[in-house]
């Protein structure tokens, strides 16, 4: 596989991430927990992957192979990167989404 074909992994893995995160999003505005938590999970695997073409990487580079930083691999690792805080922050975002559901039975007669 080219150099080029393993950051396209990383850029795949991390595009698959931020769709999951936000259709977890989405299903966690209307109440539908179990759903949005599937969808983390989801993104949890394709960050995995993300990182397994990374640690691959880098284990290349550290066992003495050769590395090139090119922008097509600062763009990969940017879309990781942004992928897992966005994930992060929509998780946050779905507990938030579930207290106030909570809240709002626990108000309602």
């Amino acid at each position: 596989m080219s150099s080029e074909e393993i950051i396209f992994q990383m850029i795949l893995h991390g595009g698959n991430a931020r769709t999951e995160a936000y259709e977890a999003l989405k299903y966690a505005k209307v109440g539908d927990f179990e759903t949005a938590q599937r969808h983390i999970e989801a993104a949890s695997e394709e960050l995995h992957k993300a990182h397994q073409v990374q640690a691959d990487i880098i284990q290349k580079e550290a066992a003495g192979g050769e590395s090139k930083i090119t922008l097509l691999m600062v763009h990969a690792q940017d879309h990781v990167m942004t992928a897992m805080a966005e994930k992060n922050l929509i998780e946050r975002m779905v507990d938030l989404y579930k207290l106030i559901y909570e809240n709002m039975k626990k108000n309602t007669p």
